[in-house]
């Protein structure tokens, strides 16, 4: 897994979807209706990400893989940061991005919600903003 697929992978998902670099040049967010679900540092190799995760199974999860951490610079109850390092593989890192996402729109206020899982609210499909630094390769 690259930042591409990362970045492929979270555009995909439902909703207003932006990309963008609020801290500095290198750590991109991933935000659903302004909400982060996932932060990278496109400098990093291999690739970390922080996401969020349910607490009992980011314990779970910190205990299972060793590139499974208490989430650097967030919330550790709530957040892990994940290397792609080869150690956990490609299909449980989607289901993790895909669980930060779901853990995120969770907490979106009940209206956005609806919006979101009938496919109705503006947005809900595939709008994303790009940010003005691009990806390395």
């Amino acid at each position: 897994m690259d930042q591409e697929d990362v970045r492929r992978h979270c555009l995909r998902k439902r909703g207003k979807i932006t990309e963008e670099f609020p801290f500095d040049e290198e750590v991109l967010v991933y935000k659903v209706h302004g909400k982060i679900f996932l932060l990278t540092n496109v400098d990093e190799l291999p690739l970390s990400m922080n996401l969020k995760c349910d607490p009992e199974r980011a314990v779970e999860l910190r205990e299972r893989y060793a590139a499974v951490r208490p989430g650097y610079h967030m919330h550790k109850k709530h957040w892990n940061t994940v290397t792609a390092d080869g150690t956990v593989p490609d299909d449980v890192l989607y289901g993790l991005i895909d669980h930060s996402y779901d853990e995120v729109v969770k907490g979106l206020p009940a209206a956005v919600r609806k919006g979101l899982e009938s496919g109705r609210t503006p947005q809900s499909r595939n709008s994303h903003e790009t940010p003005k630094r691009t990806l390395r390769s």
